[in-house]
């Protein structure tokens, strides 16, 4: 199903079909504020078994990063932070940056990495993160990568998306085009602050 959605007055039917979906157990492709994201909600072991399987990984070197709508999300499924941490979380927030820090014991185990981290995404797109609010719990998220290009770049035209993936996942949001530059990823987990990658973000 391909839903056109606008981050203005999106139509109300479509979010109540979108939440349905995520209820179910199903996989939707959504616009954030970088790439366009592959996931689902995360009570459902299915949900991830059935993304892996779409993108051909092993769910032990899958890497999945969680959306919450805001920060108040936090403290309900990672371990307590530092002060200077949760304030430059809060300045870069939401932004296009995957902060990774220490899981919680309600984290589903099949989430956390050997590690016991997830990676926490709170995009300045407020289309997915309206939908994870009137959710109620947080999204799974991959990066939705062309395997097919050589170069190993991202899908951007939510026409193309939907051409590629109409038949292998439930819901395709289209929420304009998508960038083709990854979040930037921030290591937080020994409350000191590492950048793992450099991405769109620019870290204040």
């Amino acid at each position: 199903m391909f839903l056109k959605l606008y981050k203005e007055n999106p139509n109300p039917r479509y979010i109540k079909m979108i939440l349905e979906c995520l209820a179910d157990g199903g996989i939707i492709i959504f616009p954030t504020d970088t790439i366009y994201g592959m996931g689902g909600g995360i009570s459902n072991p299915k949900v991830l078994d059935r993304i892996c399987q779409i993108k051909g990984i092993r769910k032990e070197k899958a890497n999945f990063s969680f959306i919450f709508h805001d920060l108040s999300m936090l403290s309900e499924f990672t371990r307590p932070i530092s002060n200077n941490v949760y304030k430059m979380m809060k300045r870069n927030l939401p932004g296009p940056f995957t902060f990774i820090l220490e899981a919680n014991n309600n984290v589903p185990r099949i989430f956390q990495s050997k590690k016991k981290t997830i990676g926490i995404r709170i995009p300045d797109q407020p289309i997915i993160t309206n939908i994870v609010s009137e959710f109620g719990s947080p999204i799974m998220t991959t990066s939705l990568v062309d395997e097919e290009d050589e170069m190993g770049g991202y899908l951007t035209d939510p026409e193309e998306i939907n051409e590629r993936y109409k038949d292998i996942v439930d819901i395709i949001i289209d929420g304009g085009a998508g960038e083709n530059t990854a979040s930037t990823v921030v290591d937080c987990t020994d409350n000191e602050i590492l950048i793992v990658r450099q991405g769109k973000g620019i870290l204040d």
